[in-house]
């Protein structure tokens, strides 16, 4: 007896120790027997103290008093599948009638509450069904990615949400984002997740680093364009609004409008387009856009309004054409002159890591969502790589993106460098590489020098 006391004792502080140091190995091995568990046994009460439930159908009450059985108790919503996941629970329920999925979204908190667990959140995937997810433990505190994730043509898995999914950043369903975050805010590894996401695909990298090149420049050999300065951005985006109007040229001389054509092979955009005849897709990446807006002279000013009318005609008629943006920078506001908000307009998802004022928060989340908002000004300063995430469809979420060092990024840009390609457009501002460590010399003379 002895023995086993002892026995069950050292269990005991095992698993105690596993639940503080590692979690993730606490919930795979024990959690989410105890969760299931504590869901199936629960299931009922918590659904009555949450007023999740409905009263009998009358039918029921009339067969009951018809029998002399005893009344029908209250009905919940019908569980159609459990599923167990790495980090947690997935419910779907069917609804009662009468209930609806904001009744369930209402009851999240009471919820994560009475099943012990660290989060949980409701979607509706269709009439009357609802799909809940619990998650058994911080899954932000130390971010580990799954090692499988569900990757599509430019679509790039950047982070991990807090209820235990993949955050994906999807261009061809958002075209243009806007990332903003406070110096040390975790903004640069968000965007090093998503240039090395990028590197092994079929796409073309733009960048503009207006801090000497020192964000991206490290990245060169994936980039088939680079900038350091706003002279050499001005020329950058007007090449690629040529290259734009060009594509549009391409599409237009294959749209096949003929009456014998099916509707569906009629081109509207590249991916329209036969395979040997679509051109590369271009993200365009910059780093400092309020470094693109300042200016303290005339002529700054007209190479300012250059470049703001350059970005707003990329972001409201790139997509077709395959450009999409991706613009960062620590404070978005319209103090940064005229042009401003029409960008912010055409930047459909948003992204904000720690902010140190709540006008760039407003001005991130205010149009689209205003719950966001105060979500994104309470970032802890120790989270670093905490940000909210949202689109225009007024839904957002916590996520953060797993640490990835400027070395590990740097290493899978030159594994995969063969997959630059070379865009004609763009070929004066291709970045010049060499064995030795180059000189910080501006980008500008560079190009300059390779054409002279």
């Amino acid at each position: 007896m002895t023995a086993l006391t002892v026995a069950l004792v050292l269990v005991a502080v095992a698993v105690g120790l596993l639940r503080w140091r590692r979690p993730a190995w606490y919930w795979l091995t024990f959690g989410v027997t105890l969760a299931v568990v504590r869901v199936l046994v629960r299931y009922g009460s918590v659904m009555d103290a949450c007023g999740l439930t409905v009263p009998p159908a009358r039918w029921r009450l009339a067969l009951a008093r018809a029998t002399n059985r005893p009344t029908p108790e209250f009905r919940a919503p019908r569980i159609l599948r459990m599923r167990p996941t790495r980090t947690g629970l997935v419910l779907r329920l069917r609804l009662r009638p009468g209930q609806d999925a904001f009744d369930v979204a209402a009851a999240s908190d009471r919820l994560r509450h009475s099943f012990a667990m660290y989060g949980v959140t409701s979607r509706e995937l269709r009439s009357g069904v609802v799909e809940v997810r619990m998650t058994g433990y911080d899954v932000l505190k130390r971010v580990q990615m799954p090692a499988e994730t569900d990757t599509r043509p430019m679509r790039v898995p950047v982070a991990l949400r807090q209820d235990g999914s993949v955050h994906y950043r999807d261009y061809r369903a958002i075209p243009h984002a806007l990332t903003l975050g406070a110096t040390e805010s975790g903004k640069s590894v968000y965007q090093r997740n998503l240039v090395a996401g990028l590197a092994p695909m079929d796409v073309a990298l733009v960048g503009i680093d207006c801090k000497q090149g020192v964000e991206l420049f490290p990245l060169a050999r994936r980039f088939s364009a680079l900038a350091d300065d706003p002279d050499t951005a001005a020329d950058v985006l007007d090449a690629l609004v040529v290259r734009m109007e060009g594509i549009y040229q391409v599409i237009r001389a294959q749209q096949r409008i003929a009456a014998d054509v099916p509707d569906a092979e009629i081109a509207a955009d590249i991916w329209d387009l036969p395979d040997h005849l679509r051109p590369v897709p271009v993200v365009v990446l910059i780093d400092e856009v309020a470094e693109l807006a300042l200016y303290a002279t005339k002529e700054e000013e007209k190479r300012r309004d250059r470049i703001i009318t350059a970005l707003v005609r990329l972001a409201q008629l790139g997509r077709a054409a395959g450009i999409y943006l991706e613009i960062c920078g620590q404070r978005f506001g319209s103090e940064l002159g005229k042009g401003i908000t029409m960008l912010r307009a055409q930047l459909s998802g948003r992204t904000a890591h720690r902010v140190n004022d709540e006008t760039s928060a407003n001005m991130a989340f205010g149009d689209i969502a205003p719950d966001a908002v105060l979500a994104a000004i309470q970032i802890p300063a120790e989270m670093r790589g905490l940000a909210i995430s949202g689109d225009s469809s007024g839904g957002w979420h916590r996520i953060r993106a797993p640490h990835t060092s400027l070395r590990q990024a740097v290493n899978i840009c030159n594994r995969h460098a063969d997959r630059t390609p070379d865009l004609p457009e763009l070929a004066l501002f291709r970045p010049v590489l060499s064995a030795s460590a180059p000189a910080p010399t501006s980008l500008a003379k560079a190009a300059s020098s390779a054409t002279g």
